[in-house]
């Protein structure tokens, strides 16, 4: 099974969280079970193609 990071925190009842690979897609959930599962979802979104031009991060050589 492949994991990925996610950044989260709790701002008053709610779950606010972001796939670290995509941090310009976040998300939120009334519980922590929830914001995993709306992760879960944008994850296979962003990789499905239904969402456009999403920005993702890259590793670069330089030396």
């Amino acid at each position: 099974m492949e994991t990925k990071n996610f950044v989260y925190y709790k701002d008053g009842t709610m779950w606010i969280g972001w796939l670290e690979e995509y941090p310009d897609y976040r998300t939120q959930g009334t519980t922590l079970e929830e914001l995993e599962e709306n992760l879960r979802e944008i994850y296979a979104d962003l990789n499905s193609g239904v969402i456009p031009n999403v920005h993702k991060i890259g590793k670069l050589r330089v030396a």
